[in-house]
């Protein structure tokens, strides 16, 4: 269901959760110009940061809140002997360079290659309770909305943007367009909430929320467990959203309250009676608003180069006569970099490549979900798998909680925390030609690997491939 309405921050009969953060957060505006937005807090990385470090250099200032930066070396950082020198000499320079600047700058909250808070920059933010309710959060990485789960406004910014927050904790902004997203009833039997995302996006296509921000709700979303909602709102920047964002209740106070951190004492009970009020008011308007019903949705997989082209697990490709025939060009293109033909099933395929991790899926509810699938069974001979944890908190987990175990006598190997084979930024590539069913967030032509065939999936399908060799139904 498609309802296009009007939306005003400062009319109608109340105001959106988006607007209340949003308008909280205004240091100026401009008519017909953009925002002047505070910002709560920056997380950042060794990518998009050294340009920004040196434009400050080269104008003689200082971060002017280093207490509200929090960093990780997490994108061109190897998954196997981090304990030894970065071999390659690229990522060893942004590595480098990255430490000097937290050093130069007296960044206190650095967290290196080895530390035991190191990890993906959207997976240590969280579990070290840096991400807060009502925030507005920035990073200089795409899927910085992962942290809209906790009813933040969390979105990403470029380099330049970087410098700007780093300079002022402050960053200009275009006011988004707001929508809402419900997803009434119950997930059907082996769904996850990538399902649930993969099936929203195949829906909107990757340009479908392209000027708005998102807010994700209904009964669906309401029963999914933290970890959950992160790997939904991870994944609104592929249908072109600014960001995504939950409504926070007592699941997302339980997962914030008691870590590091997050508010204590006297700050922890102003901040939650501030968090409480945190909802779209009744008969608040958005800009358009969508519906959508969770048994609809099946284990999902894409058969594409984009996390739009995607299908359930029993279902064809579509066939040339349904694509509209502006897009049959890229369609045929598409289906040509990954070897497969319109109206072919792809259930029964035999792939190569088993990738479980990322800022999408690489927590530890993930590893528990992966872990039960693949307990007293063994893992393909065909199938060379990458099990990285998010972070070392989620490596430490899955020690304690036994699964390492399992995962060895399955005949899996765990591997250090970065993010890996999301992207072909650091030693995990997947070879030209070879499929990866992974359960990262996008599978752009090269974007694991130049030539490599991706294959976005769940942690479930994902396990089920595993241990089959082939795209295989987990139900």
């Amino acid at each position: 269901m498609n309802t296009d309405t009007k939306n005003s921050p400062f009319g109608g009969q109340g105001a959106t959760l988006f607007d209340k953060i949003w308008d909280a957060h205004v240091v100026s505006s401009v008519e017909n110009g953009p925002t002047q937005l505070y910002i709560d807090r920056h997380f950042c990385h060794e990518v998009t940061s050294p340009q920004a470090f040196n434009g400050l250099r080269e104008r003689g200032l200082k971060v002017f809140r280093p207490d509200k930066t929090t960093l990780t070396a997490d994108h061109n950082t190897p998954t196997i002997n981090q304990e030894q020198p970065v071999s390659d000499p690229i990522s060893r320079n942004q590595l480098d360079t990255f430490a000097r600047n937290a050093a130069e700058f007296n960044l206190p909250l650095y967290f290196p290659l080895g530390h035991t808070k190191n990890g993906v920059v959207h997976i240590i933010g969280p579990e070290n309770g840096f991400t807060h309710p009502g925030a507005t959060i920035v990073c200089g990485d795409s899927h910085t909305s992962t942290h809209g789960a906790f009813g933040a406004i969390a979105f990403g910014i470029g380099t330049s943007e970087v410098e700007m927050v780093l300079a002022t904790q402050c960053v200009l902004q275009t006011r988004p367009k707001t929508m809402r997203i419900t997803f009434n009833g119950k997930f059907g039997a082996g769904v996850l909430a990538k399902d649930l995302a993969l099936y929203m996006i195949s829906k909107l296509t990757t340009g479908g929320a392209t000027g708005y921000f998102v807010e994700y709700a209904g009964e669906a979303i309401r029963n999914l467990s933290m970890e959950e909602r992160m790997t939904v709102c991870n994944l609104s920047i592929e249908m072109g959203a600014r960001g995504g964002l939950i409504a926070p209740d007592q699941t997302t106070f339980d997962y914030v309250n008691g870590r590091e951190y997050a508010p204590k004492g006297e700050e922890w009970d102003t901040k939650l009676a501030y968090w409480k009020t945190l909802k779209t008011d009744e008969g608040a308007t958005f800009d358009k608003e969508l519906v959508y019903d969770a048994a609809d949705i099946q284990p999902r997989i894409t058969y594409g180069t984009n996390p739009g082209m995607g299908m359930g697990i029993t279902d064809s490709i579509p066939t040339l006569d349904e694509i509209d025939e502006a897009g049959r060009i890229s369609f045929q293109k598409s289906l040509e970099y990954m070897g497969f033909h319109a109206g072919e099933k792809l259930e029964g395929k035999a792939i190569d490549y088993v990738f479980l991790g990322s800022c999408t899926n690489g927590r530890i509810e993930d590893f528990r979900v992966f872990t039960d699938y693949v307990k007293g069974k063994k893992k393909a001979d065909n199938v060379i798998a990458w099990l990285v944890p998010g972070s070392w908190m989620v490596e430490k987990q899955i020690r304690e909680e036994g699964l390492l175990e399992i995962l060895t006598d399955a005949g899996f190997a765990l591997r250090q925390p970065g993010c890996s084979a999301c992207l072909a930024m650091n030693d995990d590539k997947v070879p030209a030609g070879k499929y990866a069913v992974s359960t990262s967030n996008r599978n752009f032509e090269g974007r694991q690997g130049p030539g490599a065939r991706t294959i976005l999936a769940g942690p479930l399908v994902a396990a089920a491939a595993a241990v089959t060799g082939r795209i295989t139904d987990p139900r």
